[in-house]
């Protein structure tokens, strides 16, 4: 095992919250939803095995015999995740009624085409029965043959919500926007990654601001467990065929899906069987295959015998049998039914293998929403399982290829995967200015010296998984929207600034960036962009709060990497927060805003790629780099004007402040631009 360097590493306090249930059989975030049940449109952001499934059974229930609902109908993205809403004896824990669903409406496991399960879907609506399970393109091609109004008086649950987006060629999602402005449904819509990863939005914001939102963060849920302790994302470098490299990052002692990349990547050597044989022949020697479950049995130098479920193979008699074996209920709490998985499209959002330690993906995938998917394959807690961890292997650069660019693309969305699900995994941030009329709130704890007044404290509330952070300056959101924005949507904002790739080249390989370019142009632009009904002041306090979330998890990792201190306690992050807070004279945005948002990301990505590859990967990008755009300069003369209102003069071309000098810069070359009419 010689690549060991984690790019994010988060440590839990084991507390067994989140798996405790009440009175009435709900864990605590199924109890969250569940205060929500009476309200129209509700969103509930929660991470895989949090018991999203569950909450929407007793949120329908309730709909369905208290709210005067006549039915529901639950959409799915794929048949596989329709198990996931079978029968359950909600009663026997506690709840007044159980989960039912008459067989011949889970039309996920129907036979037949889509044309027949949207007939199927019409019989339904005429019929006195409540629930419905289909997936979404049955929804779609029902609402298309029916019309939004056949669906009226009715729940509509979407499961794994970031499939919708606001695009008008999205057929789910403008049905949806269909459906809401009709207003005779009620819309339960369940995600555990709200951003998608192609950064459109999920809505419109106008149909966006009436859901009414439920957010159980992956700290609360990975906090509260009882066995799963810590996490660790890492992306490594490889050059030559990867499954040469692939025991480098491979431990066949743990439980671990491999996703081989897709066949036409640049990772993949077009012969997806040779490299599942390939695997398999590096793991030791193949013993023949299980008659009853189509697993392949492999001996290993330790004598121990691995089963190893193979899905890539194109048979469907093979794949099916594996398959079948993979989600047989009897063997859900069997540690030992099977070791590894081999997959290549399968096996992602839905599956449930709770024995999984190790999620290992060959080649970048399509997106951010993919990867925070994969990941969750191996969050789920399990006796004797205290580590878990998820691996990107990535294809090097190489000086020969003529795909460098995509090979340098891929390199960079790695690295954007890593930073936003640092952001996810961390305590969730509220923010405060820093006034001399602050005062301590009894629901935080400040540390062992307690609050001071005369500086900003970082407080902490680990129940709620929450940090309190004061800092001087801070823009305050004035309306509810942007106030929404600032609880709810920061990694939103963040998902979408880490995946510019303007952005994060110039973050990671400019050496002469001045990192207010980044945090306050760039950054101020796709905010402007992104929420463009909201006015200059929320869009600045929206900007503020996204940096300040982003840069202080940052500089937390980093000097939590570098503590001393016995690795695994779970406040490690919140001490790294409080040890910054304590280290700069002040805590202002201004000190914030000088922080490149990709200088952490640059010296994991030095540990982990050879030294030549990376010169080479930075030689590809500053040979690109660009003079100013008119927008940019437009951005910066803004910035020029706000620095006068604060400081009585104009910033200085000649200043020995390097973002002073950037400013005086972009407002002369404005004033070029507009002379020469550049702008509209």
């Amino acid at each position: 095992m010689t690549k060991t360097v984690p790019s994010v590493s988060v440590s839990y306090a084991q507390s067994g919250a989140s798996t405790k249930s009440n009175e009435l059989g709900m864990r605590p975030m199924q109890e969250r939803a569940f205060e929500k049940r009476g309200e129209q449109y509700l969103l509930i952001k929660s991470p895989p095995a949090s018991g999203k499934s569950r909450a929407l059974m007793f949120i329908a229930l309730d709909k369905l015999t208290n709210q005067d609902l006549r039915q529901a109908i639950i959409v799915v993205p794929e048949k596989s995740i329709g198990s996931s809403f079978n029968d359950e004896p909600l009663s026997q824990y506690g709840f007044w009624a159980d989960w039912h669903v008459e067989p011949r409406w889970n039309l996920c496991n129907a036979p037949g085409t889509d044309g027949g399960k949207v007939n199927a879907l019409g019989s339904f609506l005429e019929s006195d029965d409540k629930v419905l399970v289909c997936t979404h393109a049955t929804f779609r091609f029902a609402v298309d043959k029916f019309g939004v109004e056949a669906f009226d008086n009715r729940l509509i649950a979407v499961d794994e919500f970031h499939h919708v987006s606001a695009n008008p060629d999205n057929k789910l999602g403008t049905h949806l926007g269909e459906l809401i402005a009709r207003d005779k449904v009620h819309i339960v819509a369940m995600t555990g990654s709200y951003f998608r990863g192609d950064a459109e939005a999920v809505l419109a914001p106008q149909d966006e601001a009436r859901f009414d939102s439920v957010t159980y963060t992956y700290y609360e849920q990975l906090n509260g467990y009882e066995h799963l302790k810590s996490l660790d994302i890492g992306y490594f470098f490889y050059s030559g065929p990867y499954s040469d490299s692939i025991l480098e990052v491979l431990d066949p002692a743990e439980k671990t899906i491999i996703h081989i990349p897709s066949v036409n990547s640049r990772e993949s050597t077009k012969d997806k069987h040779r490299e599942v044989e390939h695997i398999i022949e590096e793991l030791g020697d193949w013993l023949g295959t299980d008659d009853a479950t189509g697993f392949q049995l492999v001996r290993t130098a330790d004598g121990r015998t691995l089963r190893i479920a193979d899905l890539v193979d194109d048979d469907p008699g093979k794949r099916d049998r594996v398959s079948a074996a993979l989600k047989d209920a009897s063997q859900k709490n069997n540690r030992d039914h099977v070791d590894i998985i081999i997959a290549l499209g399968m096996a992602k959002e839905g599956f449930d293998w709770i024995w999984c330690q190790h999620a290992l993906t060959v080649g970048y995938r399509a997106s951010l929403t993919e990867i925070v998917q994969i990941i969750g394959r191996a969050t789920r807690d399990a006796p004797g399982k205290a580590r878990a961890r998820f691996t990107n292997l990535i294809a090097e650069p190489d000086a020969a290829e003529s795909v460098v660019t995509e090979a340098i693309n891929d390199t960079l969305k790695a690295i954007a995967a890593s930073l936003l699900m640092e952001q996810v995994l961390a305590p969730r941030f509220e923010f405060k200015p820093k006034t001399s009329t602050s005062q301590a709130d009894p629901d935080f704890d400040y540390g062992e010296a307690g609050y001071d007044q005369e500086r900003c404290n970082v407080g902490f509330n680990e129940e709620r998984g929450t940090y309190q952070i004061e800092i001087k300056g801070l823009a305050e959101p004035k309306s509810p929207e942007a106030e929404r924005i600032c609880r709810e949507d920061l990694n939103e904002v963040i998902a979408t600034f880490v995946q510019d790739k303007r952005s994060i080249e110039r973050g990671l390989f400019d050496e002469e960036l001045v990192p207010e370019e980044l945090t306050q142009v760039r950054l101020g632009k796709i905010i402007k962009d992104k929420y463009p009904e909201l006015d200059d002041e929320d869009q600045e306090a929206v900007r503020q709060y996204a940096i300040a979330a982003l840069n202080l998890t940052q500089q937390a990792a980093r000097i939590a990497a570098g503590d001393d201190k016995e690795p695994g306690a779970n406040t490690a992050l919140i001490d790294g927060v409080r040890k910054f807070a304590m280290d700069v004279r002040e805590l202002d945005i201004d000190l914030i805003d000088r922080i490149n948002p990709f200088g952490e990301a640059y010296a994991i990505l030095a540990k982990t790629m050879s030294e030549d590859s990376l010169k080479q990967v930075a030689a590809a990008i500053s040979a690109k780099r660009t003079s100013l755009t008119p927008e940019e300069a437009k951005e910066l003369a803004v910035r020029a004007v706000r620095f006068k209102k604060e400081r009585g003069r104009l910033p200085s071309i000649s200043s020995a402040d390097a973002w002073e000098k950037r400013m005086a810069e972009g407002a002369a070359a404005f004033v070029r631009f507009k002379d020469e009419g550049r702008y509209e």
